[in-house]
């Protein structure tokens, strides 16, 4: 983890570089004041959708908690939600252009799913099962392996003479 924070320096300083040409560029093509406005009027949405989607979490959340199910994907999807509000707040064209492709529901539904799938493989299988529910698993069918592989804390199904048994994952 603290190998990668070395590059955020680095990260920053190109985000920025990116966001003043391509203000240069949209300046030059639609006029100063106009490419001014547009910043403006991305901030000022982004403000408001910041709010929406803070709400829209909390209560995603609350909900789930009170039906007795698993969280994780009410929260992911906030956090989605909120990250793409937040860079559409934050002055740019490049950062609004990639916060408003954030809220759009079909690339929404693709982040979360990365940020689910980031976070199962940053928690134990006990914590991901209690913040998403049971996994799933696709199994091929086919001839039986050689020698499966003993089971371990990641393996939810076990292979018994070729047939798929579907299993949770239990940590003691």
């Amino acid at each position: 983890m603290r190998r990668g924070l070395r590059f955020v320096p680095l990260a920053l300083l190109t985000g920025v570089v990116l966001e003043l040409a391509v203000f240069v560029l949209v300046g030059r093509a639609v006029g100063f004041g106009a490419a001014v406005l547009l910043v403006f009027a991305a901030s000022l949405l982004g403000l408001v959708l910041l709010r929406r989607e803070g709400m829209r979490a909390w209560r995603g959340f609350r909900v789930a908690a009170q039906a007795g199910q698993p969280p994780g994907r009410q929260v992911t999807d906030g956090l989605v939600g909120l990250l793409g509000a937040l860079l559409l707040a934050v002055p740019g064209l490049v950062s609004g252009l990639v916060g408003l492709l954030l809220l759009v529901p079909g690339l929404r539904n693709l982040a979360r799913a990365g940020v689910q799938r980031a976070a199962e493989r940053r928690v134990s299988s006990m914590v991901a099962g209690d913040l998403f529910g049971p996994r799933r698993v696709r199994v091929r069918r086919g001839a039986p392996q050689p020698t499966p592989p003993p089971p371990g804390p990641e393996q939810p199904v076990v292979v018994d003479g070729g047939r798929a048994i579907e299993g949770e994952i239990v940590d003691r």
